[in-house]
């Protein structure tokens, strides 16, 4: 069996320091839609909350919302239920990364998103992509640190 570089140091780490060892916590709430697929909504590790991408899929019907417009305010929606359960929001986002079926919506948005998140703005990066599951125009997942309590 091979091991990882600096694996031992971890595990040396984990046995003499116990209470800095991350373990890592799914989260999950049945505000946003259910994971389609062998991953989960949203996982925890030590204060840094890692969400899943989300697309414009309403919770109650699975469905995908139409247009542009309703699907990044959907998704936007998704996330923010999803890190309120983990005890965070999205005004703890410090990097996001959005796949666009059309760049064209890009300027779109940046105005949408503008009403969910609020100065200092998040890094981020954009993807031009040609498909997104269910059909869905917008997809978006953040990294979230939780401040500390």
């Amino acid at each position: 069996m091979q091991s990882r570089p600096g694996s031992w140091l971890l595990l040396w780490r984990n046995i003499l320091y116990p209470e800095q060892a991350v373990t890592k916590q799914a989260i999950q709430t049945p505000d946003a839609p259910q994971a389609i697929g062998t991953y989960s909504q949203a996982i925890r590790a030590g204060s840094t909350v890692y969400l899943s991408g989300q697309i414009g899929l309403d919770p109650a019907t699975m469905q995908v919302v139409e247009g542009i417009d309703a699907q990044i305010h959907r998704v936007f929606r998704n996330l923010q239920a999803v890190a309120t359960v983990a005890g965070a929001s999205l005004d703890d986002a410090v990097k996001l990364t959005v796949f666009l079926t059309d760049l064209a919506h890009f300027a779109r948005l940046n105005e949408i998103m503008a009403q969910y998140l609020k100065p200092p703005y998040p890094a981020r990066s954009a993807v031009g992509v040609s498909q997104l599951p269910r059909g869905a125009l917008v997809e978006i997942e953040a990294i979230l640190v939780r401040r500390e309590e």
